[in-house]
């Protein structure tokens, strides 16, 4: 049965979660075929270099390869080189990463393989600006995509427009050698070409689509990457190209996939679980309100769910910054979630992003209950006006409650558990 302690409940849930997105589990039945000729390792995201190291241990052949992942994210391995850069903010040493991968898979033939291992986080790592463009071109591309709110699939397409390496061009770039792409998915919905934008993966959207979502959610981009953007040159493969005709893709890892293992890790120990959706999306705080509501509902009319329960959910939601805070989407979620609960009894909830990382800080998010806001008030903390300055670590960092994991080798986005006893 659970303990009376619902942190170490949760954190259990958590991991349960975490473990069912372990490369060391997910590969092994996904690899490819040898082939005659080489066996390249190409790959981006912060849970690259754990992926990178459960394939070398699993690979019976040569091989050889690159990938690069968040500064601090990295892991030992003998065959295939990591190299660290910055996330979400690109840096010199992404720059350097994303030449170097290209250069790998050049010159290849039919009879060579090459094997993309792509998770979440990879976008800001794969920093590849087209044409004219700067690496602080593509910095202020970014830093204006992450304070927009905009969607991540919206990110991404506008990503793939201004990049060298992403839409499909990495794959393109390796052609005509066979690429398979090993997928571990952050994105609500599971597309896999929008997963670090699709370095290995392309999609139909065109430049036009990424213009009109420019204007629809008031994105300030700078002038050169406009300008590029009305060019040609901007203008990504398309799924349909013959560079693209000898690639397979496999979706190794999901929200969905870790979000059942949760379910039933919460049933082992007793508490009924409900898996909400694994593709939520929209502004952190107003998903956290929604959540408060329907907990309120059960916690007052045992509906729609009975008590005891376990509420699960996942996605992807964005934060609209409005000041410059510490904190992330899932900080943000449970810092309105808790002042939607304020002094109900018998709630308890664990929101983080399931890398281990949530925004700025080194947490992954929070735990919150009924009285986490009476918590902040003693100690001087008003919620609302944290919550209005996108400055939610800090509140939960006054009353103890943030949730330190450390890097966890995988990224399945955000993870929330809430449990009404």
């Amino acid at each position: 049965m659970v303990s009376m302690d619902p942190k170490p409940f949760l954190t259990s849930i958590f991991r349960a979660a975490v473990a069912a997105a372990d490369p060391q589990r997910t590969i092994g039945s996904h690899l490819p075929a040898r082939p005659k000729g080489r066996t390249i390792v190409v790959g981006a995201g912060k849970g690259a270099a754990q992926m990178a190291a459960a394939f070398e241990n699993l690979w019976e052949g040569p091989l050889e390869g690159l990938v690069v992942t968040r500064y601090g994210y990295g892991a030992p391995t003998q065959r295939i080189k990591i190299i660290e850069a910055a996330h979400p903010v690109p840096d010199e040493a992404g720059v350097q990463a994303a030449q170097q991968l290209l250069a790998l898979v050049k010159g290849l033939s039919e009879d060579d393989l090459v094997v993309a291992l792509v998770c979440g986080g990879g976008s800001a790592l794969l920093p590849a600006p087209a044409g004219s463009l700067t690496l602080a071109d593509e910095i202020a591309v970014n830093e204006a995509l992450l304070a927009s709110g905009a969607p991540i699939s919206v990110m991404n397409m506008v990503r793939k427009h201004v990049s060298s390496i992403k839409g499909g061009r990495l794959a393109a770039a390796a052609f005509p050698a066979r690429v398979v792409s090993l997928i571990v998915s952050d994105i609500p919905g599971d597309n896999p070409a929008l997963v670090a934008s699709g370095p290995t993966v392309p999609d139909a959207a065109s430049r036009a689509d990424a213009l009109k979502a420019i204007a629809t959610y008031g994105i300030q981009l700078p002038q050169a990457v406009m300008a590029h953007l009305e060019t040609a040159q901007a203008d990504a493969p398309a799924p349909d190209d013959e560079c693209f005709s000898r690639n397979e893709v496999k979706l190794i890892a999901s929200a969905a996939v870790s979000l059942e293992a949760a379910a039933n890790e919460a049933k082992r120990q007793g508490i009924e679980a409900v898996i909400l959706s694994d593709s939520i999306e929209g502004e952190a705080r107003e998903v956290g309100s929604v959540h408060a509501a329907i907990v309120r509902e059960i916690a007052s009319r045992n509906r729609p769910f009975a008590r005891p329960v376990l509420l699960l959910s996942g996605g992807e939601t964005t934060v609209t910054l409005r000041a410059k805070g510490k904190g992330g989407r899932n900080t943000e979620f449970l810092l309105s979630f808790a002042l939607g609960i304020d002094g109900f009894d018998g709630i308890d909830a664990l929101a983080a992003d399931t890398d281990g990382i949530d925004g700025s800080e080194d947490n992954a998010g929070a735990f919150c209950n009924g009285q986490t806001i009476g918590r902040m008030r003693a100690v001087g903390i008003d919620a609302r006006a944290m919550l209005s300055a996108n400055n939610a670590w800090t509140a939960f960092e006054a009353t103890g409650d943030l949730f330190v994991p450390g890097p966890t080798g995988t990224n399945v986005n955000d993870f929330r558990a809430i449990w009404v006893r």
